[in-house]
């Protein structure tokens, strides 16, 4: 059997640890992007007419300007995909749909977060399409 000795300084052993470490992060991040859903296409005709009312959210009055801002662009907000893991499709399609009926933005800080930021952005004349990268950067 030959000699197996292997001549390892520090410098070569950290190098090999760094060299192994950065492979296995941008292993996980293309898992993790694979596993990402893609964002859902606005449904033609889609209107904000489901979205909880300022009488439904009695409850908690500092979010109906929030759910305001959300019915004033369905189309925009129907066209992204909600990031919290709240929803469960079929019953949930959008982010939109977590601002209607029993739908978690009441409660969800992340659902929140994601249509203050659409609103914000849209009102500064972005297309969806640069408001799901800035959500997805943001949350995703």
């Amino acid at each position: 059997m030959p000699d197996m000795h292997i001549d390892l300084t520090r410098r070569r052993f950290v190098g090999a640890c760094s060299a192994a470490l950065a492979a296995l992060l941008v292993f996980r991040r293309d898992a993790l992007a694979l596993s990402i859903p893609p964002h859902p296409t606005p449904r033609p005709g889609i209107t904000a007419a489901r979205v909880l009312t300022k009488q439904q959210l009695a409850a908690t009055p500092k979010l109906i300007p929030l759910f305001d801002s959300v019915r004033a662009i369905p189309q925009i907000i129907d066209g992204i995909r909600c990031n919290c893991g709240c929803t469960d499709p079929p019953l949930f399609y959008s982010l939109l749909s977590c601002y209607e009926g029993n739908g978690m933005a009441r409660d969800c800080f992340i659902c929140q977060g994601q249509a203050r930021l659409a609103v914000r952005l849209h009102k500064e004349g972005k297309s969806l399409a640069q408001i799901r990268a800035a959500i997805d950067a943001k949350f995703g």
